[in-house]
């Protein structure tokens, strides 16, 4: 077992990782993740998305339901990576996390707002609307982590 997955937690009846300081501290840096579904015909569905931490779940928010909703809903497997600082003979490091995914209503508005302090700036109200929809939050639980860096491979 490496070192960034060092224990296994049994959440809500499946196997999850509890995500190393080093993961952790990737996921809140700010940097963007590419987020990948499973489209219904097979094909991944990749995009950009924000991400944070409650617990050892990963976070998305969503206002409207779109296609990464509809994915989820039918095939809960997911996996997003990230760049990381630092590199091992000219390859930058990287973090990958593959899990389950799960949506729960509400919360968006609040999430995208820490997030938005992260992402765009310390002050930023966002959404940037009045009465945004309470929206969906997307809830990762890890299974894999790995990558090139601490986490994963070491050159």
């Amino acid at each position: 077992m490496s070192v960034a997955t060092s224990s296994r937690i049994r959440k809500r009846g499946a196997m999850a990782l509890s995500l190393s300081p080093d993961v952790r501290a990737i996921i809140e840096s700010g940097r963007l993740a590419h987020f990948t579904t499973v489209s219904a015909d097979g094909r991944p569905h990749t995009t950009i998305v924000w991400v944070g931490l409650d617990d050892d779940e990963i976070v998305i928010g969503k206002l409207q339901p779109d296609q990464k909703v509809a994915n989820i809903t039918r095939d809960p497997r997911v996996s997003l990576s990230m760049e990381a600082e630092g590199d091992q003979y000219g390859m930058q490091n990287y973090l990958v996390v593959e899990g389950n995914a799960r949506i729960t209503k509400g919360g968006a508005p609040e999430l995208l707002n820490q997030l938005a302090q992260r992402y765009i700036g310390s002050g930023t109200e966002f959404p940037p609307m009045p009465n945004p929809p309470p929206g969906f939050i997307i809830r990762v639980t890890p299974s894999k982590v790995r990558g090139m860096g601490p986490w994963g491979t070491q050159l």
